[in-house]
């Protein structure tokens, strides 16, 4: 099969495009024929040896951690799905290696859920690992009706999910994002507030009384979170740990197939707004992935792989 991989950490230099055994699918797991892959900051960090504090590397690595595509094999024990059903998955391993950029991959079957006529397969690629932690960063937070949250880099695609999910919660929320995107938080119903020096009077002006809770995409911002942060809120960070020295929670996300399955419903019902920016094809993931690093995405990134 067709596979993006590095054969050790590195830049966007190391990926090249390889020849490589299809996967076997295991007892528990099934094996996706994939058509789509998402793109997560998490990927190039990964690459570059960011996680290996925690998660060994086999090499050679495939890159990748989200997936749309068909059931291609079913092994033992793995009466939920069947060949030609149509799936996504947030298919993180404990191990760096068999991602899914590539023409198959194998994930567990308690981590894939079924995609439903309504939704893409870019759309089905685009959702699972951001929705997943949009909505366990919510949970941590214990957001609720008449809550007023602060989300940082709320135009993401952590935080763009996340601000939809809190306002169908009952809460108020409030957006950081450049210029550029400010119609696009005004249309889902955020405030959005620029970025930049003076943030936290800027804030201040839209919430005088403080946020109850802020969630935090982005890093570089504890002391602003801090500062418009009420009494007794609550915080927490996908990408800060010292928010723990100030009684926030840095957070991490399980994959979930029954949760992923109830996210892809409320894209396809039309109350959760997925904003894909571009594609690439498989070939061009290093493309993909400086434009990751540019900062310069307005929604997500999408591998095609196949049709």
């Amino acid at each position: 099969m067709r596979a993006i991989t590095y054969d050790q950490y590195g830049t966007t230099d190391e990926l090249h495009l390889s020849d490589l055994p299809v996967p076997k699918v295991g007892p528990s797991e099934v094996r996706i024929r994939v058509t789509r892959a998402g793109v997560n900051p998490v990927d190039w960090k990964a690459m570059s040896g960011g996680l290996d504090p925690m998660l060994s590397a086999d090499f050679p690595v495939i890159p990748g951690w989200d997936v749309a595509g068909v059931i291609d094999a079913v092994g033992p024990d793995s009466p939920e799905f069947s060949p030609g059903d149509r799936v996504a998955a947030y298919a993180r391993k404990q191990v760096l290696s068999a991602g899914t950029f590539a023409e198959y991959v194998t994930v567990r079957v308690d981590d894939v859920a079924a995609v439903p006529d309504e939704v893409t397969d870019d759309v089905a690629a685009a959702l699972p690992l951001a929705g997943l932690t949009a909505l366990r960063v919510l949970e941590t937070l214990a957001v609720t009706k008449g809550d007023t949250l602060l989300v940082h880099a709320a135009s993401g695609g952590v935080g763009f999910a996340a601000a939809q999910l809190a306002i169908a919660a009952g809460a108020t929320v409030v957006g950081t994002a450049s210029t550029a995107n400010h119609d696009k938080l005004r249309d889902i119903g955020v405030t959005p507030v620029e970025y930049g020096d003076g943030l936290d009077e800027r804030l201040r002006d839209v919430a005088p009384e403080g946020f109850d809770a802020v969630a935090d995409f982005v890093g570089g911002v504890l002391d602003v979170s801090l500062a418009v942060l009420r009494e007794g809120g609550r915080l927490a960070s996908i990408t800060d740990p010292a928010v723990e020295e100030h009684g926030g929670r840095w957070v991490w996300v399980r994959p979930d197939g029954a949760r992923l399955a109830d996210l892809l419903d409320e894209v396809a019902a039309g109350r959760l707004i997925v904003d894909v920016d571009r594609s690439f094809p498989l070939e061009d993931v290093a493309q993909a992935f400086a434009a990751s690093q540019s900062g310069d995405v307005r929604g997500k990134l999408v591998i095609e792989v196949a049709d």
